[in-house]
C-alpha cells in the first residue's frame, strides 16, 4: 500500500481533481487517513468553443461538469478547493504542439504533455506554493524509493496502468509525487468510492481527447488552422500514384479505412509525407519495422553504456515487446525488436521498461 495510506504523520497534500471517480477517492483516502487535504483541478479548455448537438454528451475529462464534480466532491470532503486556470498554457504546451504534429506528418500523444508540462511542472509549482508535502494524483501507477533513488512502476491493475504517460517524470518531480491507486485495482477504487458514499461513485471514464470532444480531430485540426491545407497525392511504396488526398492530417500510420482506393490487396497508410504532401500506402508487410528511435528521451536510470536488454512500448494500448535498446549520437535512443512491430508511429511516445519499472521513454523520431 502506497507510503501515504499507512504512514500515521499527517502530512498536507494538494490533490488534483479531475472530478473522475479516482482522484475522488484519493481525496477521500487521503482525508480518511487524517491527512490535511487540499483540492485542486486544473480548467484547461474553454468548451464554449465547441457547440455540441442538443442533449449529447461526450465522456471526455477536464469539461465544465468535471470541474462543478470536483468542487461538489471537495465540499462533500469538506476540504479546501481551488480552480486553477491553466487555459492559456493549455494551448500553448499541448493544443498547439497537437496540430503542429499532425500538420508535420506526426501523430501526437497530448495527454503525456498534459501531464508532463501542466500537472507536473505547473501544478506541482502550485502545491509548493501552499507549501504542501506533496502533491497526488489518482494515476494507475507507483512510485518507490530504492538504493538511493526513486523508481516509476506499473500500476499493479495491468488494465488500469498509466506508467505509459509518465515517462517524462525527474527524481526532483517524483519526491514530491504520490500515486496512492497504484496499489488498487479499478474494482477497488469503485468499492471505495461506495463505501464513502461518493457522489462519483458510478461516473462512467473518460474518453478520447479532452479538447476534442466529439472525437472528430479532424474538424478540430481545421478550426485550429484552416482547412485546404496540406492536399496532395496518395502513393503506393512502388511510386505509382492512385488518387488524391484532402490533406496529411487526416491520415495517421496503419490506417486502412477510408482510403478509397481500388487494390488487389488492402492498404495501409505506411508514411506520412509532409514536405511533399504525400500520403504513401502499401501492403500489410510494409507496416513492420525492425527498429525505431527514440528522440527527447528522458531517463529515469543512469543511462547504459552499450546496447541492453530492456522492453519496449510504443502504445498505450500496446503490450511492450523485448528489444535491445542503445543510446546513440544526439541524445537519441535506437531500440531494435527481437520481432519486427506494426504500428512504429512517428509523434507517439516509445516507453522502455525493465520488468514492471519504467527505466526511459521517448518521442518516436
Amino acid at each position: 500500500m502506497d507510503d501515504l495510506l499507512l504512514t500515521k504523520e499527517r502530512k498536507r497534500v494538494v490533490v488534483a481533481m479531475s472530478g473522475g471517480v479516482d482522484s475522488s477517492v484519493t481525496a477521500a483516502l487521503l482525508k480518511e487517513r487524517g491527512h490535511e487535504v487540499i483540492g485542486m483541478t486544473m480548467q484547461i479548455w474553454d468548451y464554449s468553443r465547441f457547440e455540441a448537438p442538443d442533449g449529447e454528451t461526450f465522456g471526455t475529462c477536464c469539461s465544465l461538469d468535471d470541474v462543478y464534480d470536483a468542487r461538489r466532491v471537495a465540499e462533500q470532503l469538506d476540504i479546501p478547493f481551488y480552480v486553477i486556470n491553466f487555459e492559456d498554457a493549455f494551448q500553448q504546451a499541448v493544443i498547439d504542439p497537437f496540430c503542429d504534429a499532425y500538420f508535420n506528418g506526426r501523430t501526437p500523444n497530448p495527454c503525456v504533455l498534459c501531464n508532463q508540462i501542466l500537472k507536473f511542472e505547473r501544478l506541482l509549482r502550485k502545491a509548493r506554493e501552499l507549501q504542501a508535502d506533496y502533491l497526488v494524483t489518482g494515476h494507475y501507477a507507483r512510485i518507490e524509493f530504492a538504493d538511493g533513488r526513486y523508481r516509476l512502476r506499473k500500476g499493479l491493475d495491468d488494465s488500469k496502468d498509466q506508467s505509459y504517460f509518465l515517462f517524462t517524470l525527474t527524481q526532483e518531480q517524483m519526491a514530491m509525487v504520490r500515486f496512492p491507486l497504484g496499489d488498487m485495482t479499478k474494482q477497488e477504487v469503485r468499492e471505495h468510492a461506495e463505501r464513502l458514499g461518493l457522489r462519483v461513485a458510478e461516473k462512467p471514464e473518460s474518453q478520447d481527447i479532452c479538447f476534442v470532444p466529439d472525437g472528430d480531430y479532424v474538424r478540430f485540426l481545421e478550426e485550429e488552422r484552416g482547412a485546404g491545407r496540406k492536399d496532395g497525392d496518395i502513393v503506393h511504396v512502388s511510386g505509382k500514384v492512385l488518387g488524391r488526398h484532402r490533406g496529411t492530417y487526416r491520415y495517421t500510420i496503419g490506417q486502412r479505412r477510408g482510403l478509397g482506393l481500388s487494390w488487389s490487396e488492402p492498404l495501409y497508410v505506411v508514411a506520412i509525407d509532409a514536405e511533399k504532401n504525400r500520403v504513401v500506402v502499401g501492403e500489410k508487410r510494409h507496416l513492420a519495422a525492425g527498429e525505431l528511435h527514440m528522440e527527447q528521451v528522458n531517463w529515469l536510470i543512469a543511462p547504459p553504456v552499450g546496447a541492453f536488454r530492456a522492453a519496449c512500448r510504443i502504445r498505450y494500448r500496446h503490450r511492450e515487446v523485448p528489444a535491445s535498446v542503445k543510446a546513440v549520437d544526439g541524445g537519441r535512443v535506437r531500440v531494435v525488436f527481437d520481432q519486427p512491430q506494426t504500428g512504429v508511429t512517428p509523434g507517439q511516445a516509445a516507453v522502455i521498461y525493465d520488468g514492471d519499472e519504467v527505466i526511459a521513454g521517448g518521442w518516436i523520431a
